[in-house]
C-alpha cells in the first residue's frame, strides 16, 4: 500500500511509532543483482573443483544475477607454492571459468594471490605481476559504473614494513586515487566498494581464541588505515556499502551510514567444513536506484 493510503485507511485508529521512514519495497527500482564470491582457494585438492562449480551454477539459478564480484584469494596460495603448482592452480581456476560461469567476473587480488616466495624473488613476475597477468587486469584498484552504481575495487595486500608479512593497507598512492575517484563521481551516484581485506570488521573479536579482557587485532587481518578512510568516506555520504572477505566470516557493521559486510568464504573452512559457525557461501546483493541494497548471505 501506499504510504498516504494506509495512512488514510487507519484513521484515528492508532498512532504510528516514531521510527526512521524505510521504503517500502514497491518503491525502490532494482537496478542490479550482484553475487560476492570470495575466498575460493582453488586447488586440486578436497574435490574443490568440484564442489566450486556447484557454487558457480547455484549463482546462475538465481534469477536475474548481473554478475560476480571476486573478492580475492581465488588459488589456493601463491605464497609458498613453486612455479609449477601455481601454473596448475590458475589453469585450473580459467578452465572452470569457461566451462561452468557465463557471467561477467571483477577481480580485486588476494594475500594468496601474491607470489611472495623468497627461492623465486628474482623471477620477473614475483609479486602480484603474475595474478594481474592471469586476470588480465590493467591495475590491481581500478574502478567501473553499472547501472547507475560505481564500483570500486582495491588493492588491499601490502608487505608490511619490514618485507616479512601482508598488511591491509592502500598506501599513499592509492589513497590519493581513491580520494579522487570518490570527489569525482556525482554525489548522487551511490558508490559500493570491494576489497579483500577487510576495511571495518566485527568478526576478529569471535575469531580470537586467545582473548580474555582484550582482543588483538593484527595489521593483515584488518586495514590498518581505517581511519583514514572512514574520514575520507564521511565526506561523500553516496559511499553506502564495503564488501570483503578474508577472515572466512560472515558480518554486518554499520559505521557513520555505510555498511561493511565481511561476505564469508566459498571455501569455508579452506574446503574442509565451516569456519566456525559460518558455513561455505556467497553474498547476493539486490542494488536499487535510490542508493539502498538488500543483502543476504546463501548457504549454496
Amino acid at each position: 500500500m501506499e504510504r498516504r493510503s494506509l495512512l488514510k485507511t487507519l484513521g484515528g485508529a492508532m498512532l504510528l511509532p516514531t521510527l526512521p521512514f524505510k521504503t517500502f519495497a514497491g518503491d525502490k527500482k532494482p537496478v542490479l543483482r550482484v553475487a560476492h564470491l570470495t575466498d575460493v582457494h582453488l586447488k586440486d585438492k578436497f574435490d574443490a573443483p568440484a564442489r566450486f562449480a556447484r557454487c558457480l551454477h547455484h549463482v546462475q539459478q538465481q534469477p536475474n544475477v548481473d554478475l560476480i564480484l571476486n573478492g580475492g584469494d581465488i588459488v589456493f596460495d601463491m605464497n609458498k607454492e613453486n612455479l609449477d603448482t601455481i601454473n596448475n592452480q590458475w589453469k585450473l581456476w580459467h578452465s572452470l571459468i569457461k566451462s561452468d560461469c557465463s557471467l561477467p567476473v571483477h577481480y580485486v587480488l588476494g594475500n594468496h594471490d601474491v607470489w611472495w616466495n623468497e627461492n623465486d624473488k628474482g623471477q620477473a613476475l614475483y609479486g602480484k605481476e603474475y595474478a594481474i597477468n592471469q586476470l588480465q587486469l590493467a591495475s590491481p584498484y581500478y574502478s567501473f559504473v553499472k547501472n547507475g552504481w560505481k564500483f570500486i575495487l582495491l588493492d588491499s595486500v601490502h608487505l608490511d614494513i619490514d618485507n616479512t608479512w601482508y598488511i591491509g593497507k592502500l598506501g599513499d598512492e592509492q589513497f590519493i586515487w581513491l580520494e579522487k575517484e570518490l570527489k569525482s563521481t556525482r554525489q548522487d551516484m551511490p558508490v559500493c566498494i570491494m576489497s579483500h581485506i577487510p576495511l571495518l570488521t566485527a568478526t576478529l573479536m569471535v575469531d580470537d581464541q586467545t582473548a580474555v579482557n582484550r582482543w588483538e587485532v593484527l595489521g593483515g587481518d584488518m586495514h590498518t588505515d581505517i581511519a583514514q578512510i572512514t574520514s575520507l568516506f564521511y565526506q561523500h555520504p553516496n559511499v553506502k556499502l564495503c564488501l570483503s572477505g578474508h577472515i572466512h566470516l560472515r558480518d554486518k557493521v554499520v559505521y557513520n551510514n555505510v555498511t561493511y559486510i565481511c561476505n564469508g568464504a566459498v571455501s569455508g573452512a579452506w574446503w574442509e567444513g565451516n569456519k566456525r559457525e559460518t558455513a561455505p557461501g556467497y553474498g547476493l546483493i539486490d542494488f536499487y536506484a535510490d542508493g539502498t541494497f538488500d543483502e543476504r548471505y546463501v548457504n549454496y
